[in-house]
């Protein structure tokens, strides 16, 4: 991967609330090109796999029950900086914090259920891409 590209995950809340369309649109009206997607329900080994960088954090434990709580989105996203944009397009992990427009201030429900998953390095963007897609997937 480049530092074009980005993984995203619309987040059980959003993807069951039927949000995720509106999300997906809001992504591409910013310039972003979907490289890669698929629907899947995260088993407790994968999450916790995948979230396996804040095992030590307090919240850890309630971020895989919400992450193994319904289907969710992941997506490989292309675009000049990509993790940047994505960041700055999502908005703060707080919805109440978030700028307005952003998908966390539009979609999220609290700063748990927060909608959106973005990768916030070059580095992690290709680690958790290579998580949920091969690299024939992503092209």
């Amino acid at each position: 991967m480049t530092g074009n590209r980005t993984l995203t995950i619309i987040k059980p809340d959003a993807f069951e609330s039927g949000k995720a369309g509106q999300i997906l649109a809001l992504l591409e009206q910013e310039g972003f090109r979907i490289l890669a997607a698929r629907v899947l329900h995260l088993s407790r080994a994968q999450a916790e796999e995948f979230y396996a960088v804040h095992r030590e954090r307090p919240f850890y434990g309630s971020l895989v029950q919400f992450m193994t709580s319904g289907r969710c989105m992941p997506l490989v996203l292309e675009r000049d900086a990509a993790v940047a944009t994505l960041r700055r397009v999502i908005g703060a992990t707080d919805p109440a914090e978030a700028a307005e427009g952003t998908v966390r201030r539009l979609h999220a429900e609290s700063k748990e259920r927060n909608a959106i998953h973005a990768s916030d390095s070059d580095e992690n963007a290709e680690r958790e891409a290579r998580f949920f897609f091969a690299e024939a997937d992503i092209g």
